[in-house]
């Protein structure tokens, strides 16, 4: 029997396994299982695969993506440049030393999901949220090109605060993706605090969260006009493109 995994603490409700089982027993796959591992330290993730030469790959949640690379051997081009990992590709060595090499599926499955949706309007982006997984979509938009600003609770240097958003720096980003969990639920009654008097058909709004399938965020935009889309397929690709580097 091989092994995958799914690191972070705390863990709940997972995509991730009962994506995973769901296809093995669809796909006939055999002799491979796929479990949660909530790990209340970060120094606790050797355990798994020092005490489990079968373990062969991993997937890596909060609060571990940035905290994990430490421990790798090696990393992705991309995963280097947004300096997060959601996935860890496990290798035996000759001398039996397991080699680690980190890569972030979450950008592929970002950038796959939204390129359908671009258009030759989709200027500039605004990006609602500053946490683990802006890392990802930024490194996606600067590979596109397309200019971002980042929003936050705070102000900064580099990022606005949501009391500086007005309609005409909303009209102005047409392409607007919320990286925050706000409106996850059980909260579905709440969505970014954004002026959305300033969204219309051009628009494009992205929402990382797919439960529920359509947030307040997304309701608010299509009843704008705006084409929506939710984060389930950027899962779903992620998924995929895990199962390949576990598999390459």
């Amino acid at each position: 029997m091989k092994y995958l995994g799914l690191i972070g603490y705390p863990l709940g409700h997972s995509f991730s396994k009962k994506y995973y089982l769901d296809k093995f027993d669809k796909e006939n796959i055999q002799g491979i299982d796929y479990d949660l591992y909530p790990i209340s330290d970060i120094e606790k993730f050797p355990e798994l695969y020092t005490s489990n030469p079968d373990f062969y790959g991993v997937n890596v949640t909060i609060p571990y993506k940035q905290d994990v690379i430490p421990y790798l051997d090696e990393l992705s081009e991309e995963a280097k440049v947004i300096g997060a990992v959601n996935c860890i590709q496990i290798k035996r060595q000759e001398n039996g030393r397991p080699y680690l090499k980190g890569f972030n599926t979450d950008a592929y499955g970002f950038e796959q999901s939204l390129l359908p949706f671009l258009k030759l309007e989709h200027k500039k982006a605004l990006i609602l949220g500053n946490g683990g997984a802006t890392k990802a979509v930024k490194y996606v938009l600067d590979k596109l090109r397309i200019p971002y600003q980042v929003v936050s609770r705070t102000k900064d240097a580099e990022n606005i605060s949501y009391a500086d958003l007005t309609d005409s720096i909303i009209a102005q980003h047409q392409i607007i993706i919320n990286c925050s969990p706000v409106g996850t639920y059980p909260n579905i009654d709440q969505c970014p605090d954004i002026p959305f008097e300033g969204i219309g058909p051009g628009h494009l709004l992205y929402d990382l969260i797919y439960n529920p399938e359509e947030t307040l965020f997304l309701q608010k935009g299509k009843a704008r006009g705006a084409a929506i889309k939710n984060g389930f397929e950027m899962l779903v690709l992620q998924a995929e493109k895990n199962w390949e580097v576990w598999n390459q």
